[in-house]
């Protein structure tokens, strides 16, 4: 953490470096000691201090300065740091002014020159105001910061994107934060510009994409190397777990994520039913961990970055990424998982991230704050983001099309969320409209065994249905079923024997594809069981097939 500044000013050199040599002394454990030869460098050097949210305990500035006084600059000064300690250094002479400026100005103290020895006329009396300063600091935050617009889509699209990737931020609403027009105003920026980001050392970047945002905090995009001995596309819990088994056992392996890394699962608000974990978990920090973890082991993880194909070259499996660039690899894992499909509701896709959210997007709670809340969908990541939705808002609608809750969620949900009294399940029912100008303002609900509808105020949809396999860049490729997800081990067989195109002479192993060498984990396997267990266990397991494959090439 950035320390405390303590600014001092003088025009005269000789002056300012005895009293900067005297603060390092005393003070320079604690805070910065800073310093200027005049009254405008010194509110340059606020500026950018300001800019950077550091912050300032003390000023100590001399009274007789050209073009600016001291009394002038403190008056400047305390417009950007109100909270700080302000002192003139002043000349026998001055006395009076600086009385005057303690009765009119707010100046906290004022010293005569000279003020040998320090430890009885310069000492004490700064130890009391620092200490009266630290009693009512608090440290700023000194991550990223962004400035946006409630219901702006850009804007949602960046606070997921760093909160996923578990990059701290703080978030300034235009509307509703006075410090998001303290902020645009110190670096003079216009509001038809949001969303804005502002970097730790002052940089603004305006309405930038995840990507760009990703090169500006450190996230890698590109590969360090050309070959890998194993490749996992898919950051969920199944790509997850294969890098950490890999590396863990020797192969140089690289991961790469379109999103962050977690998947689907990353933006559960609770995974309760994962073993070893009695109180739980949220995706999140299973994703964080499971992250470190593969980290540790030498993992290269790229994010954000796809793959949009992949061809054969002999023993390599050559990926080309969205950016053009290629990375091959003799073992390659899918875990791609799924995404959620755009409903066919009028109106969905224009109010996309401006009250309507895909997954949990807990980044979104407070947008539901106090106010009805709706959610689409009956699995356990629907379950459990009403849980928790349920803690913030005022109600929670689950609209399901189905009959019954517990064909799709597990039991022990199903028994808390009809236990909770802020949550409301309507069975057999769909969403058919909703409505809003800047945002989602209410929804239609119809029920298919009246025909009825019923339109509700609504603050925020979420929507968790229409999962689809994301493995269009497979096409071609691999043998998939005819809803597009990937067929492996024994499903390849045709009457019990191996496809004729199969170029191999074994059976393809459990999770292997109609590609020797390319596996498949995860949700977006053919017939695979949809919870984060399996997909964890099918990961390790694939990372065994891969040793067997790689001990064939040699």
């Amino acid at each position: 953490m950035t320390k405390p500044a303590i600014l001092s000013i003088d025009d005269d050199p000789g002056v300012l470096r005895a009293v900067a040599r005297d603060l390092r002394r005393q003070y320079g454990e604690t805070y910065r000691v800073l310093r200027a030869d005049s009254g405008a460098a010194g509110l340059e050097a606020l500026q950018e201090l300001k800019q950077r949210n550091e912050p300032v305990a003390l000023f100590l500035v001399d009274q007789r300065m050209p073009q600016m006084s001291g009394v002038e600059f403190l008056g400047q000064a305390t417009l950007l740091y109100p909270e700080a300690k302000r002192v003139l250094l002043t000349a026998y002479a001055d006395t009076d002014a600086a009385i005057n400026a303690i009765n009119d100005a707010a100046i906290h103290y004022y010293l005569l020159k000279p003020w040998d020895p320090p430890d009885e006329k310069l000492y004490p009396i700064l130890d009391d105001l620092l200490d009266d300063w630290q009693g009512s600091y608090r440290p700023p935050f000194s991550g990223i910061r962004i400035v946006g617009h409630r219901w702006s889509s850009e804007t949602h699209e960046l606070k997921d994107f760093l909160a996923r990737n578990h990059v701290p931020y703080q978030y300034h609403d235009i509307d509703m934060d006075v410090e998001a027009e303290a902020l645009l105003t110190d670096f003079q920026i216009e509001d038809t510009t949001l969303p804005v980001v502002v970097l730790p050392e002052g940089e603004v970047v305006k309405t930038p994409s995840p990507a760009t945002l990703a090169d500006k905090v450190g996230l890698r995009r590109q590969a360090t190397e050309k070959f890998y001995d194993l490749a996992i596309v898919g950051g969920g819990p199944a790509g997850l777990a294969a890098a950490v088994y890999g590396a863990s056992e020797g192969l140089r392996t690289v991961m790469i994520e379109r999103q962050a890394p977690g998947g689907q699962a990353g933006t559960s608000s609770r995974i309760e039913n994962y073993l070893g974990f009695p109180s739980g978990l949220s995706g999140s920090d299973l994703a964080r961990r499971a992250t470190v973890q593969a980290r540790r082991f030498g993992v290269e993880l790229l994010t954000p970055q796809e793959a949009t194909s992949v061809r054969l070259e002999g023993p390599y499996r050559i990926l080309t990424l969205a950016d053009g660039s290629e990375i091959s690899c003799h073992a390659l894992i899918v875990a791609v998982g799924l995404s959620y499909r755009t409903p066919d509701i009028p109106g969905v896709e224009r109010l996309n991230g401006a009250g309507i959210y895909y997954g949990a997007s807990l980044t979104e709670v407070t947008a539901c704050r106090d106010q009805d809340a709706f959610i689409i969908g009956a699995g356990n990541s629907a379950g459990q983001a009403a849980l928790y939705l349920a803690q913030h808002a005022a109600s929670v609608t689950m609209v399901v099309r189905g009959e019954s809750l517990a064909t799709k969620m597990s039991q022990y949900l199903v028994d808390r969320i009809e236990q909770h009294p802020k949550i409301t399940v309507r069975l057999q029912s769909v969403v058919t409209d909703v409505q809003g100008n800047a945002h989602l303002e209410c929804l239609t609900i119809r029920d298919l065994v009246s025909g009825t509808e019923e339109t509700h105020v609504a603050a925020a949809l979420f929507i968790f249905i229409g999962a689809v396999p994301c493995t269009d860049w497979l096409n071609g490729v691999v043998t998939m079923d005819r809803h597009g997800f990937v067929l492996t081990g024994p499903q390849l067989l045709v009457d019990g024997k191996l496809p004729r195109d199969w170029p191999v002479e074994r059976s393809p192993f459990l999770l292997e594809s109609s590609v020797p060498g390319l596996f498949v984990v995860g949700d977006v396997r053919s017939n695979s069981v949809k919870r984060v267990a399996s997909a964890v266990g099918e990961g390790s397991i694939a990372v065994q097939f891969v040793h067997q494959y790689l001990s064939r090439l040699k």
